[in-house]
This record gives structure tokens, C-alpha cells and sequence, in this order.
């Protein structure tokens, strides 16, 4: 009898150690003898109600003890879940519709029977490592041992690449502002300045009152919890302000959320204003989102473009007016389509009014002469043309044209 209850006990503290099953997560469960006080204690009631993570036989959940490498990855994927009443659990149907055609293609085909369950048999977290590399989450062959405790540098890493394949980067020196503030960035590599940086900007990671962010030190149960919980629920990022003063702009996206964008001069952040008021001139067959302003036929065009599946080219707006504020450069794309030049071309010469000041004639004169010249089959592929300080490229693929615009180097 003995026997049985030694081995009884020995198998909970097993599944403990692994996180539990999702079956094992309920409302009953989070009332843990240890977390009365602790800063993260909601959270920490929440996400186990959820299943991401469980606390231990005895009462506790000890939520200063740090998390393993597998732990936290097995932790990240039960995040995209949704748990049921019967135990199981399946994909958020919001995570599904945010990853590329490519990633959506690996969970249907290569991980079709996914159990969110830790293996029975073999390594428990391989099934959750192997996906999260597949979904570009993580590089799995930079860690050499999966038990080992996760460092705050590594947990932004796995923050970082889960945004690429899940949301959208930001603009990475606004963050580099953020990161640089912090007494102990320098002892982070490039790399990894880069990834803390993306972290501190999308409201997910912070640091530490010491006014040090904890570069090389563990991340606890309950740290990963609230990472995670930020991670998957926007509306418990830190709210993260900007400054006019140092031309940081919050923009919308496409994806219906916001971006922060740096604006390398003056200039561009007055380019930015003039697309906000140029945009009114189409009605409503327009959207501004990030830094392009798409121009469409009609709202059966627009719908269709806006309708499009995720990393299709087609179909695309008749028009757009760009700024890359990364490499400061400013542009204008048209697709003479019947009647696209006449819709558009206020559009346009607002845009030239505004950037080009006393020399919008030359551009409005040069991109009239271009676009004639191209309908009648005149134009080679590419030319160069100055205007002011401005060099503007030209490129031409069909009826589509494209007018790149940057200072002379």
C-alpha cells in the first residue's frame, strides 16, 4: 500500500514538473498558499484557470522559482489555445488567422493531431519545442540544454520572432530609445539589444526600478506569466508614450492595432500630415495605415484588396503614396488602369505641393511626362530624374509605375 502511495505522489510531482495537463487547470486550483501579497498574483490566478501552468501538490506555487527553457515554450504555445470544459484544448481561431499561409499550412498538415499534451513517451516537451520552431518561433538548435533556466534575454528572443510570425515589428529606434535607458543594455550583444528593445516597445517586457532591465538573469514562474498574458492580451501591455517633440508618431495598422514610428526628419513628419489631409480627397475609397496611403477605384475595390489573403499580391489599390521613414525615402505608385490618373491626380499633386514646396511643378510636369510616355510605350524599365535636393528613381513593371523619391546622396 505504501508502495502505491509513494508512486502515486511521485507521478503528481512528475506532472507538476512538466506544467500539468490542460485537463489538470481549474477554478478550484488557484488558490495557492504562497502568492497572498505577491505583485503578480491575478495574473497568476488567471493564466493557471487557463492551463498554461499549474502549482505544485503541496499548496504552492512558488512563483520566485525560475522557469526552464521548455517550461516557458510549452507555455507559449498552450497560449494560443483555448482550454474546454472536457479537458481539451484547440487553437485560437484569432492566432490561426494572424500567421502567414505558410505557417497556417504547418499546423494543418504537419501537426494536424497536436495534442497539447506533453509526450508520454520520449522527451515530454519535444511535440511543443519542435512547433514552435516550425512556426518560427524559436531556433531550436541554439539551445543546448532545454532544462536549463530561461534568461530575460532569451525570453525576448522568443517574444520577438512569435511578433514577426504573429503581429508586426516596430519601429526599432524607438525601442532602442527605450532599451538604451536601462544601466545594464550594454552587456546584451547587438542581437540581443535588438530583441529586448522589441519587448520594452511593444508594452511586454519591462525592467526593473534599479534602472537596470536584468540582462543574464532568470525569468520566474510568475514573470512568465504576466510576459505571456501581455503577449496574447493587448489590453494588458504597458502603455507606452511618445514624444512629438522627438518626431514619435503612433499610427494605425492594418491589422486594427497601433504602431509607433520614428520619423527621421522634420520633413517626413510633415509628409505624414499632408497624406492624413490628402487622403479626405478620395473619400472614402482610401486607407492610411503605418505610412502608406492606398487609393482605390471603388469600394469594391478596396474590399477586395482589404479581403485579400494574407501574403497575396493580388488584387492590389490603383495608387499608393509611400514613406519608408527607415531608409528616409518618400514615393508615389500608379497602375494606369482606365481612368486611374484622372481619380488620382489631385491626390497626387497634393503630395508634390507638400514635399516638394516651390519645385512640385517639376515633379507634377515630370510624372505627367512619365506616365504619357509610358502608355504609349515609350519608357524604359528604368530613369533617373533631379528635382531640388531630391533624386527621384524611376521604375516602371507593365502599367504599374513607381516614383522613388530621396535626397541626393
Amino acid at each position: 500500500m505504501k508502495r502505491w502511495a509513494l508512486l502515486t505522489i511521485s507521478i503528481a510531482l512528475l506532472l507538476t514538473s512538466l506544467g500539468h495537463s490542460a485537463a489538470a487547470a481549474s477554478s478550484d486550483a488557484v488558490a495557492f498558499q504562497d502568492i497572498d501579497g505577491h505583485w503578480a498574483r491575478d495574473t497568476i490566478q488567471e493564466m493557471v484557470g487557463k492551463g498554461i501552468l499549474n502549482g505544485y501538490p503541496d499548496g504552492t506555487f512558488r512563483p520566485n522559482d525560475p522557469v526552464k527553457v521548455d517550461q516557458f515554450v510549452k507555455m507559449l504555445i498552450l497560449s494560443y489555445s483555448e482550454l474546454h470544459e472536457n479537458g481539451s484544448r484547440s487553437w485560437n481561431k484569432d492566432f490561426l488567422d494572424a500567421l502567414s499561409p505558410e505557417n497556417q499550412a504547418i499546423i494543418k498538415q504537419d501537426y494536424r493531431y497536436f495534442s497539447f499534451k506533453p509526450n508520454t513517451v520520449g522527451y515530454w516537451a519535444k511535440d511543443f519545442i519542435d512547433i514552435a520552431s516550425d512556426l518560427h518561433f524559436m531556433n531550436k538548435d541554439r539551445y543546448a540544454d532545454f532544462q536549463a533556466d530561461m534568461k530575460r534575454e532569451n525570453v525576448a528572443e522568443i517574444i520577438y520572432y512569435t511578433l514577426q510570425e504573429t503581429e508586426f515589428l516596430e519601429d526599432n529606434r524607438f525601442g532602442q530609445r527605450m532599451a538604451e535607458a536601462y544601466g545594464d543594455i550594454v552587456s546584451a550583444s547587438d542581437r540581443e539589444q535588438r530583441f529586448i528593445a522589441e519587448t520594452l516597445v511593444k508594452g511586454i517586457m519591462e525592467g526593473y526600478p534599479s534602472g537596470f532591465f536584468g540582462v543574464g538573469e532568470e525569468v520566474t514562474r510568475a514573470e512568465a506569466l504576466v510576459i505571456l498574458q501581455r503577449l496574447r492580451d493587448k489590453t494588458k501591455r504597458i502603455a507606452i508614450e511618445v514624444s512629438p517633440d522627438n518626431l514619435e508618431r503612433i499610427v494605425p495598422t492594418a491589422e486594427g492595432g497601433n504602431k509607433i514610428i520614428v520619423f527621421p526628419d522634420q520633413r517626413m513628419w510633415d509628409a505624414y500630415e499632408t497624406l492624413t489631409v490628402i487622403s479626405e480627397l478620395r473619400g472614402s475609397n482610401h486607407d492610411l495605415y503605418g505610412t502608406t496611403l492606398r487609393l482605390y477605384r471603388d469600394q469594391t475595390e478596396k474590399d477586395n484588396v482589404q479581403n485579400r489573403p494574407s501574403g497575396s499580391a493580388s488584387p492590389r489599390e490603383e495608387a499608393a503614396i509611400w514613406l519608408d521613414p527607415q531608409y528616409n525615402t518618400y514615393g508615389v505608385t500608379i497602375s494606369l488602369r482606365e481612368g486611374a490618373l484622372a481619380r488620382n491626380q489631385e491626390v497626387v499633386d497634393g503630395f508634390a505641393n507638400g514635399l516638394f514646396g516651390y519645385n512640385a511643378s517639376a515633379f507634377r510636369e515630370l510624372f505627367a511626362n512619365v506616365c504619357n510616355r509610358v502608355e504609349n510605350g515609350e519608357m524604359p524599365e528604368s530613369e533617373q530624374a533631379i528635382i531640388g535636393t531630391d533624386t527621384v528613381q524611376i521604375m516602371i513593371d507593365g502599367d504599374t509605375i513607381v516614383f522613388s523619391i530621396a535626397k541626393k546622396a
